[in-house]
């Protein structure tokens, strides 16, 4: 017996440990070398394990193992070919018109990816329901979306008639239904780090109010020339991001982070975006963004948004950042304090615009007003340079000729 053991490799400088979150193929069954076997979700991302062998795979490890860089995960049985496994008796043949094809193995039954899986558990759809479109019949997450969508509604019954209850019986007690369930590895790693930021760092939060007048009147008048020139639209988050540069690059202080005893400041911006995932919050980070035009910048946006939600992003796109930008207003929130994204110094996050009643040269005025909030790290970050920066940012925002003009 010839055996190849898999072990969880080496996959970032930081990784100590993953979670084996799905097998995609049996125990047993019969793999092929470089083809996927399972999932292992990092604290980053979800990565395939492909097959280091061809032949008989045995499994080590179970789902929702916490495993070790280097622990033991399967083992490939390479005495073992498909010529050797025993043939599957024929059928007998049955009068009729037809006879049925022979059910499926469980080597050709369909897997989901980790986010499509959560939306069948979460809906009862039986994953064998549902055709696959991924590589080799995997069921991604627009699958799984489409199939609840398309779930037939449960059939109506005929009411029972209710059951006599005298006043003297026991009344029904309310449900007091509880489950538990393991936090997943992103899920756990959020946590860490956000209890890590609160506590490893001076954090105080500066706030502020924008008008939206002037962004708002810019999209207006020249969204369509924009959408028609570059194939995507003139959004919130890039001008936000612009501006945001624009003062880093005056306050380096608010560009720059705590390592050991020093700092380390930046001649480059580096913007994080939070983005919202089935599973958890991710920040990657836009590159060099006092390079980029407003178009490339909304197009990366787009590109790291489609990933996230995919699961596809890579380490190296999840890696760096040097501020963060969080839009909780996309959900209602009005005002929220964010925290830091270690090892950064300051976060910002946008609110919800709302129609304000705001004093305009001594007059009362409706304007559509955001209030801003940034949240930074007081080792690095004097009060008075927090102040500063945020004003510098409104200015910039309320008057986008500025913006666009880099004065």
């Amino acid at each position: 017996m010839s055996v190849v053991e898999m072990k969880v490799p080496v996959i970032g400088e930081s990784i100590n440990e993953v979670t084996l979150s799905q097998w995609l193929k049996p125990d047993g069954s019969m793999v092929k070398l470089d083809e996927p076997i399972c999932e292992f979700e990092s604290d980053k991302a979800t990565l395939e394990f492909p097959a280091e062998a061809s032949g008989k795979l045995i499994h080590v490890a179970k789902e929702e193992d916490d495993l070790e860089i280097g622990a033991l995960v399967a083992k490939i049985d390479t005495s073992v070919t498909v010529a050797d496994e025993p043939a599957p008796e024929k059928p007998k043949e049955t009068p009729g018109p037809a006879t049925p094809a022979p059910p499926p193995s469980e080597a050709s039954k369909p897997y989901p990816s980790p986010a499509a899986g959560k939306i069948l558990r979460e809906q009862d759809i039986d994953p064998e329901s549902v055709k696959g479109t991924g590589k080799e019949g995997r069921i991604t997450k627009e699958d799984a979306l489409k199939a609840a969508e398309n779930k037939p509604a449960p059939a109506s019954k005929e009411p029972a008639p209710p059951t006599p209850v005298s006043p003297s019986a026991p009344q029904p007690l309310f449900s007091r239904v509880e489950r538990r369930e393991k936090m997943s590895r992103m899920r756990r790693t959020i946590a860490r780090r956000l209890v890590s930021a609160k506590n490893n760092t001076a954090m105080l939060t500066t706030f502020n109010e924008v008008d939206m007048s002037g962004i708002l009147e810019l999209r207006k008048k020249y969204q369509d020339e924009f959408v028609a020139k570059y194939g995507i639209k003139l959004g919130f988050m890039s001008i936000f991001a612009k501006a945001c540069t624009q003062a880093l690059l005056e306050k380096p202080d608010v560009n720059a982070h705590v390592d050991g005893d020093d700092l380390i400041y930046h001649d480059y911006v580096d913007i994080s975006i939070a983005i919202s995932t089935p599973t958890g919050l991710v920040v990657p980070p836009i590159h060099n963004v006092e390079s980029l035009r407003f178009d490339e910048i909304e197009l990366k946006i787009k590109e790291l948004a489609d990933k996230a939600r995919a699961g596809k992003l890579t380490l190296e796109e999840m890696s760096g950042g040097t501020f963060t930008i969080t839009n909780g207003g996309i959900f209602g929130s009005m005002l929220s304090t964010p925290i830091i994204n270690e090892p950064q110094s300051a976060i910002l996050g946008m609110h919800n615009i709302q129609e304000r009643p705001v004093a305009i040269d001594g007059k009362v005025e409706i304007r559509p007003m955001m209030y801003l909030a940034m949240s930074y790290d007081h080792r690095v970050i004097d009060g008075s340079t927090s102040v500063t920066f945020l004003v510098r940012v409104k200015e910039l925002l309320e008057d986008p000729t500025k913006l666009m003009l880099g004065i």
